[in-house]
C-alpha cells in the first residue's frame, strides 16, 4: 500500500497526552485499496485501563465545573469542526468511502451537534416543588453519571461520536472513546480538535484498537459507570449482558430493517426519490436505510420500473470523484458479505431486478452496483439487516396489509410512508412500531436536535441526541428540605 503526505499518524489521547500504542495498524481507502489513509496506534487492556483510570480521576473536577465553562468548551470544539469541515470531510471520504458531499455534510453535522450541546450545558434544568407535607421543599436535579465509555461504529465516524461525546461532556461526565478500527483517522481527527479545548487532563480520552481487547476492557471495567454503543445486534447483546452483571447504565443502537410503504395515492416520483435515497445513498451503509420497499399492488409494477431506471442512472465510483452518487463499500469483508446476500436472495427465489455486480474503476476499490429484488416477506433478504446497497420490494394488497408487513420485523428503528392521504399518514405514524416515522421523506436522514432511537431489536435504553440525551448522561436526584 502506498503512503502519501496525506497519511495520518493517529495516536491515543490518554490523560491529556498523546501516546503511542502497544502495536500499530493501518487503515486504507476503500476507493483505492493501494492507499494508506492512516497508521494508527492500537492499545491493549493495560493501556485501556490507564485511560479509564484517567477518566475516573478527572471526573470530580469536571463534574463540578460551571455550565458556562462546559458550554464554552463545546462551542470551541464545534466552531473548529465547522471551520475545518471540508478538510474533515475529505478525510472521512477517503477512510470510510462516503461521497465527498455526504462526508462534508457529516462533518458539518458533527460541528452543529457540539454547538447544540454547548447550549444544552446552559439549559440543564431542575424543578422545585411543594411537598405534600407542610413546610417541606422538594428539589429535583440532574447530576452527571460519571465515567462514560463510548464505542462508535464505522459508518458515521464523525457524527455518531459527536452525538455521544458532546452530551457526555455537556452534562459533566468524563469520557473514554473507542472508534471503530476501520476509521481510526476520523476518531483521531475529532480527538485532536477536542484536545485543544482546554479540558482538564483525563476528562476526554481516545483509545484505539480491537473490540476484543479495548472494547471489552471498557465494558468490563468497574470504573465505567455508563456505556453507549452503536453497532451490531450480537455485540450489543453481549455488552448488555456484561453491563447488567455489574449494573452499569447502558444505551444501545443496533440496527434496523426499515420499511418504506408506498400507497397507490402517492406521488410516485417522490416515492421513487425517497426509496432510492433511503435505500442506496451512503452505499446503503446506514442503520436507517429503507431496505424493505412495501408497495401497494396497483402501483407495484410501475414503481419497480421507475426505481430500476433510477438505479441504472446512478454513478458508482471513487468517493472523491465529482458527480459520483454512490461510493465504495467500506472494506473487502463487507463487499463479500453483500455478494453472499445476493446469492442467498437468488437461491431463496427472490426475483433479481437490477444490479449487484462488482464494478471496475480506474482505481482498485470495493465498488458494487446497487441491487434490487422483488421478494416475499419470508425471504431472508426481506428480514435480516444487510448493511449494503441492496433493497427488496414487497407487494401489499392495501394499506392494512402494508402496515402489517411494515411491523413484521424484529427491528423497530424507523419506518416511512409515501401517501397523499392524511388519514393513512396519521394512522401510520401512530401504529408503526418504530422509534421514528417519516411521511413523504426518505427513512435515512434525521435532525441532530431531536431524539434518535428505536424499539424492539433496534435500540435499548434512553434515546440519543437532542434534549432527551440527558436521560442517559445524567442521573436524577430528589432532595427534601424542611423550610
Amino acid at each position: 500500500m502506498k503512503r502519501s503526505d496525506l497519511t495520518q499518524h493517529a495516536r491515543h489521547y490518554i490523560n491529556g497526552r498523546w501516546e503511542t500504542g502497544v502495536t500499530a495498524g493501518l487503515s486504507g481507502n476503500p476507493s483505492d485499496t493501494s492507499e494508506v489513509v492512516a497508521e494508527y496506534a492500537r492499545a491493549d487492556r493495560s493501556q485501556t485501563e490507564l485511560a479509564i483510570r484517567a477518566a475516573a480521576d478527572a471526573f470530580p473536577q469536571w463534574s463540578q465545573t460551571t455550565p458556562q465553562r462546559r458550554a464554552d468548551v463545546l462551542d470551541q470544539i464545534g466552531s473548529e469542526i465547522l471551520a475545518r469541515k471540508d478538510e474533515l470531510g475529505l478525510l472521512l471520504a477517503r477512510e470510510e468511502g462516503k461521497t465527498l458531499p455526504e462526508a462534508i455534510g457529516e462533518a458539518a453535522r458533527a460541528g452543529h451537534i457540539f454547538k447544540f450541546f454547548a447550549g444544552e450545558a446552559l439549559r440543564a434544568g431542575g424543578e422545585t416543588l411543594p411537598s405534600v407535607r407542610p413546610g417541606v421543599q422538594v428539589d429535583i436535579t440532574r447530576e452527571p453519571v460519571g465515567v462514560v465509555g463510548l464505542i462508535a461504529p464505522w459508518n458515521f465516524p464523525l457524527a455518531i461520536p459527536a452525538w455521544k461525546i458532546a452530551p457526555a461532556l455537556a452534562y459533566g461526565n468524563s469520557v473514554v472513546f473507542k472508534p471503530a478500527e476501520l476509521v481510526p483517522a476520523c476518531g483521531w481527527a475529532l480527538a485532536d480538535i477536542i484536545s485543544r479545548a482546554a479540558l482538564p487532563a483525563g476528562t476526554f480520552n481516545l483509545v484505539m484498537g480491537s473490540g476484543r481487547e479495548v472494547g471489552q476492557t471498557i465494558v468490563d471495567s468497574p470504573l465505567v459507570d455508563a456505556l453507549s454503543f452503536t453497532g451490531s445486534v450480537a455485540t450489543g447483546e453481549r455488552i448488555l449482558h456484561a453491563a447488567a452483571a455489574r449494573r452499569a447504565k447502558v444505551q444501545l443502537e443496533m440496527g434496523g430493517k426499515n420499511p418504506l410503504v408506498v400507497l397507490e395515492d402517492a406521488d410516485l416520483d417522490r416515492a421513487v426519490d425517497c426509496a432510492v435515497q433511503g435505500a442506496y445513498f451512503s452505499t446503503g451503509q446506514r442503520c436507517t436505510a429503507s431496505s424493505r420497499l412495501i408497495v401497494q399492488a396497483s402501483v407495484h409494477d410501475a414503481f419497480v420500473v421507475r426505481v430500476r431506471h433510477r438505479l441504472a442512472a446512478l454513478r458508482v465510483g471513487h468517493a472523491l470523484e465529482h458527480g459520483v452518487d454512490i461510493g465504495p463499500v467500506v472494506d473487502r469483508g463487507q463487499l463479500e458479505q453483500n455478494l453472499a446476500w445476493l446469492k442467498i436472495a437468488r437461491d431463496e427465489g427472490a426475483e433479481h431486478v437490477f444490479g449487484g455486480e462488482t464494478v471496475q474503476r480506474a482505481t482498485a476499490g470495493y465498488f458494487m452496483s446497487p441491487a434490487l429484488f422483488i421478494a416475499k416477506p419470508s425471504h431472508r433478504v426481506a428480514r435480516e439487516e444487510i448493511f449494503g446497497p441492496i433493497a427488496c420490494v414487497l407487494r401489499a394488497d392495501d394499506y392494512e396489509h402494508a402496515l402489517a408487513l411494515a411491523n413484521d420485523t424484529p427491528f423497530g428503528l424507523c419506518a416511512g410512508i409515501c401517501t397523499t392521504s392524511l388519514k393513512h399518514a396519521t394512522h401510520f405514524r401512530r401504529h408503526a412500531k418504530v422509534g421514528m416515522t417519516m411521511v413523504n421523506l426518505p427513512t435515512a436522514g434525521v435532525d441532530f436536535h431531536v431524539p434518535f432511537g428505536g424499539r424492539k431489536g433496534s435500540s435499548y435504553g434512553p434515546r440519543e441526541q437532542g434534549r432527551y440525551a440527558a436521560e442517559f448522561y445524567t442521573s436524577v436526584k430528589t432532595g427534601y428540605m424542611m423550610a
